[in-house]
């Protein structure tokens, strides 16, 4: 069970699935289907293959005594060839050993026949074993690597994080503090999504979506909020407002509301350009905001919100906005 609850992890189930993979990978393209190998020279087949093919060039230099052609068959074996010729000289067989010694006077250097002590082996068996050898060290070594990883790298990243946290993080561990409105304990109609998101200063890419989905699991539409615009310049942005909008697959626009800060609100120039994006709103904590399409109602309630101290003026740029979101159907 506790192996099951690990899994659960997004970053020990990525480790298992890499180690996972790499050793079915390496056991599918090393025993189930290896390479198949074509118009490989001689010197590189496996040492029975070498000794048939060699016993073959010298039952061919019987009949047709061509010592060119015995030399290049040869001299394809490479630097295995003295070991080959001496295994067949040792074990003739049903050979003639006249034909053989004939080969070995045309194919020896300076008339002296190189000597090679013991005999190659036929069979395959050591490829096989060296291949399973090899797949084994792999896998062994990807798994001490995944459990370094685990055991000591994501820890250390984990503190790291705990001690510098982001705003990405602050801002989810102000969400899952916050508690949702209980709109059926209240007597109303309980809404088919519910979200609650939070933005702090920092966070220069937020932008939360949601999917909404009936009760039965259908796909009715999108909603979310992001960055609408900022203020001034310099690095963490500084939002003045966000946008809030809402998607119905059943109609043929978004709907877009806009939440400003109260120095943006009461700049003129501001909401005129905002106005373009939607209808602006001034933020004040627990007011809410509706949007509605031709078949969803969205209620976006702004559960806390707090402005930034700088030098720059009052109310103009916000510190954290946590804004819930629920959607209902129409009619």
């Amino acid at each position: 069970m506790k192996i099951l609850e690990s899994l659960k992890k997004p970053a020990v189930a990525a480790i298992a699935g890499a180690i996972l993979g790499i050793a079915l990978g390496l056991v599918w393209a090393w025993v189930i289907q290896p390479v198949q190998w074509t118009n490989v020279p001689p010197e590189q087949w496996g040492s029975f293959y070498q000794e048939q093919y060699l016993r073959m060039a010298i039952d061919s230099y019987r009949v047709n005594t061509d010592n060119g052609l015995a030399l290049q068959r040869y001299q394809s074996l490479g630097d295995l060839g003295p070991s080959v010729l001496q295994t067949v000289r040792n074990n003739p067989g049903s050979m003639d050993m006249n034909a053989i010694e004939a080969f070995t006077g045309v194919v020896q250097v300076g008339g002296v026949m190189p000597t090679v002590e013991g005999t190659g082996s036929s069979g395959e068996s050591a490829p096989a074993v060296t291949n399973i050898a090899v797949i084994g060290g792999i896998i062994i070594v990807v798994a001490l690597v995944g459990f370094v990883v685990f055991k000591f790298l994501i820890p250390l990243f984990r503190r790291t994080s705990v001690e510098n946290p982001t705003a990405a993080m602050r801002a989810r561990d102000i969400t899952s503090q916050t508690e949702m409105t209980d709109y059926e304990a209240m007597g109303e109609e309980p809404p088919i999504a519910q979200f609650m998101t939070t933005y702090v200063l920092g966070d220069d890419l937020f932008d939360d979506s949601f999917s909404i989905e009936s009760p039965a699991g259908e796909f009715m539409g999108e909603c979310g909020v992001g960055i609408s615009e900022t203020i001034g310049v310099g690095e963490p942005k500084k939002v003045q407002a966000f946008e809030v909008w809402l998607f119905d697959k059943n109609d043929i626009q978004t709907v877009t509301k806009v939440l400003m800060s109260s120095h943006a609100f009461n700049d003129v120039a501001t909401v005129q350009r905002l106005e373009a994006k939607g209808e602006p709103f001034l933020v004040e904590r627990n007011k809410q905001i509706v949007l509605e399409t031709a078949a969803l109602q969205l209620v976006a309630t702004i559960s806390d919100m707090e402005y930034g101290r700088s030098a720059m003026p009052d109310g103009s740029y916000f510190e954290r906005l946590t804004l819930e979101i629920a959607v209902w159907p129409r009619g």
